[in-house]
This record gives structure tokens, C-alpha cells and sequence, in this order.
């Protein structure tokens, strides 16, 4: 249960997405609205507070805690949902959280959702889902045209600095889980919360609503190493050497993509103009939160402070972390570069504008190898460099995404 601190933290987070969706769903066309993103990162409380601010009737329901997991309880709910109105022809609101674990759940909402709109029932639904991946998979086979996604991402630094106080060095290392904020001062506490109730839950539940896991071993260790080289490029064939699992390229390309499906990690594709070698390219990991890395890296604070190599891979996680999240619902894209010897650590794009981003966190350069070679290859609009004398650490992860594309 979510102390009065936490709860009043994340009424601030959600303030301005919350008026979005009072927004959305006040708008005379009818969408099913989606709200999607990793554990933990405050859908609930979200959909709670719409609840108290909607005007009209309204109902929630989770599918968290079912025994039988089938269609049936979605008609239970959509029922109640219609029965709201009692004649009286206003709107309503019908919330169904963590749908993702119904099997087949896109399909039914189809069906529903088109039997309200041929009786002209004025019944807006609010689906919510742990699932990212899951959750755009039943968007894209049977609800298109029908949805509108909200993307809920981890927190940003602002938002753990305006909810809690943090300064900088305290959110590279503790990350952005308000759920896990009041026990900082606890490490060995907190970590544990954070390997049984947010790592262990989404290996050992939640990817498996994604889909059959054949190798649950194999993609336990895929987490764990993309955790120990987190802003590095690892082709998939070095990865297989790491490992003691047996496995298959293919197999760790998809073990891969649900992680990131899951809101833990991501495999960034290279840049290029051509799509077809984007996808073949190896992926460079990113942990998508720096509290899963140091969580398991058994450091303390102290420990990973004084230690400037790894104080470092958290510096440039913290940097693509945050960029990846910025382009979720976007028309925005992240990606790494690399040729022989020289590297640009994130390219973003965003239709014809390309951003160049080199991270630094020791002290300053007065030349970018990576960039000014990215820079002959291809066509880019801006060059940047976080850390190491450019713009602060500070100021980036303060910035929306969008800024560096503008």
C-alpha cells in the first residue's frame, strides 16, 4: 500500500497527463484509450484520480488477482459499465486495468466497443496494461483505428527531484521508481525490493503473458548481462559466449525484444538511412532504469561513487534511458553509431533532423572523434555533447526529449 508521501508524489506526476486524458475522453469522437508502460511507474493511481475527477458514472476492475483468466470477465465488466447509465443518457467511464493478462482481450474490446457505437452508447473505456509489448500487439491485429495509446514511462529525474528532493547523483544510482523512494536511506532494503518486487515479478510473470518462454534460464541470463554491459554494443554471437545457457542468435533476438516489451531493457539499432541494416546491425543494451543495474550490482552508493568506470555506464544510461523514453508515443527515434574505432553514443531522429549525442562524464574534450565522423557519413543537424565541459548533466535530463530535435 502506497504511503501518503508516495501517493501525494505521484498525484504531481500524473497531473498533466491526467488533464490529457480528462481531454481526450471529453471530445465528441470515441476512441478506447490505452495507457500502457512498465510496473510500477504509476498507471493505477492514474486511473484512480481520473475516476475521482470524471463527472459522470464510472467503474473500475483489475484483472490482477483473477484465478480463471478468460474473455467472460470482460463482459462481466463491460456490462456493469452499461448498466451506469440507467437511462439517464450521460456519459460514462469504464476502466479496466492489467487487461493484458486476458487472453484474446483486443478481440472482445473490438466487439464491444462496436456494439456501443451501434446502439450510440456514450460509454468512454480506459484500458491499462503492464505489457507494453502484449498491449501493442492486440492494438495492431484488432483495435486499429480505434484506440489512442498514452504511454506511462519511468520517471525522470524532475519528477523524482520535484516529488522527492532528490539531487542528481541520488537518481543516477536509485533510478526512477517512486515506489522504492522512501526506503532509500535502507540500500540493502531497497534493492531487494527492487529484485523481488520489479525485476523477479516481470522475468517470472509478466513476460510470459507475452508469449512461450522455451529457455526461462536463457532469458535470465540475457537480463543480467545486458545489466554488467549496459551502453555498450554486444553483437548477439558475443553474447552467446557469455553465457552458459544454450541458445541460438534468433532466440536471444527475441529474448531481447521482450525485455524490452517489458520496460527493462532495450537493444538500440545502428544508424542507418537503410532500414534493412538497421535490423541486422548488433544492438547496443541499454538498461532502460539504473536502478535495475545497481540493484544487482551489489554496490552501495559510496562504492559506486568512487568508482568512476561504472559511475560512468551510469551516467550514459541515465542519458539513453531517458532519450528512449522521450520518443515513446512520438514520431521520434533513437539510435546508436559506429564505424572502425569511433562511436556516437545516441542519434535521434526525427524525420529529416538528426541529433548527434556524445556523453562524457569524466572531464572536458575539446574534440568528438564519433560525432565528427558521423558527422561525413551522414547528414546531421546537431551535434551535442552531455557532460565533459557541453551541456550539464543536469540540464539534458531536464530537457524534454524533443528540444534536441527541434
Amino acid at each position: 500500500m502506497l504511503s501518503k508521501i508516495e501517493m501525494e508524489s505521484e498525484q504531481n506526476y500524473n497531473r498533466l497527463i491526467l488533464k490529457d486524458i480528462l481531454r481526450r475522453i471529453s471530445g465528441r469522437r470515441r476512441f478506447i484509450q490505452v495507457l500502457h508502460g512498465p510496473r510500477q511507474t504509476g498507471k493505477t493511481t492514474l486511473a484512480r484520480q481520473l475516476l475521482d475527477a470524471f463527472k459522470g458514472r464510472k467503474h473500475y476492475a483489475t484483472a490482477d488477482d483473477l484465478i480463471q483468466k478468460d474473455r467472460s470477465w470482460i463482459e462481466q465488466q463491460w456490462e456493469i459499465g452499461r448498466r451506469l447509465f440507467n437511462g439517464t443518457g450521460g456519459p460514462g467511464l469504464l476502466v479496466l486495468d492489467e487487461i493484458q493478462k486476458i487472453p484474446g482481450w483486443s478481440e472482445t474490446a473490438k466487439r464491444l466497443w462496436e456494439e456501443d457505437t451501434h446502439a450510440r452508447l456514450p460509454l468512454h473505456v480506459l484500458l491499462l496494461g503492464s505489457s507494453p509489448l502484449l498491449v501493442g500487439r492486440g492494438l495492431s491485429e484488432s483495435l486499429a483505428g480505434r484506440f489512442e495509446v498514452i504511454p506511462v514511462t519511468h520517471w525522470s529525474y524532475g519528477e523524482m527531484r520535484d516529488a522527492f528532493g532528490w539531487n542528481l547523483d541520488r537518481y543516477l544510482f536509485f533510478g526512477g521508481y517512486p515506489g522504492a523512494a522512501t526506503i532509500v536511506m535502507e540500500e540493502q532494503r531497497w534493492a531487494r525490493y527492487v529484485i523481488d518486487s520489479l525485476i523477479e515479478p516481470t522475468l517470472s510473470r509478466d513476460i510470459l503473458f507475452m508469449t512461450r518462454v522455451d529457455r526461462p534460464a536463457l532469458l535470465r541470463r540475457l537480463f543480467e548481462l545486458a545489466s554488467a554491459y549496459s551502453g555498450q554494443i554486444l553483437s548477439y554471437q558475443k553474447m552467446l559466449g557469455q553465457m552458459q545457457e544454450y541458445g541460438n542468435t534468433i532466440t536471444l533476438a527475441h529474448y531481447l525484444r521482450l525485455l524490452t516489451g517489458a520496460g527493462l531493457v532495450a537493444g538500440l539499432s545502428k544508424y542507418s538511412v537503410e532500414r534493412v541494416r538497421q535490423k541486422g546491425s548488433s544492438p547496443k543494451l541499454l538498461m532502460l532504469n539504473t536502478a535495475l543495474m545497481t540493484a544487482l550490482s551489489g554496490r552501495r552508493f559510496g562504492e559506486a561513487r568512487e568508482d568512476p568506470v561504472f559511475w560512468g555506464r551510469l551516467v550514459e544510461t541515465a542519458v539513453g534511458a531517458s532519450l528512449f523514453a522521450g520518443v515513446q508515443g512520438t514520431d521520434m527515434e533513437i539510435f546508436y553509431w559506429a564505424a572502425a574505432n569511433c562511436e556516437v553514443d545516441y542519434v535521434l531522429r526525427r524525420g529529416r533532423t538528426v541529433t548527434a549525442i556524445e556523453v562524457k562524464s569524466g572531464g572536458q574534450r575539446s574534440r568528438l572523434p564519433g560525432v565528427e565522423a558521423f558527422a561525413k557519413a551522414h547528414r546531421v543537424s546537431r551535434k551535442l555533447l552531455v557532460g565533459g565541459g557541453g551541456i550539464s548533466l543536469e540540464e539534458f535530463l531536464l530537457m524534454p526529449t524533443e528540444k534536441w530535435v527541434e
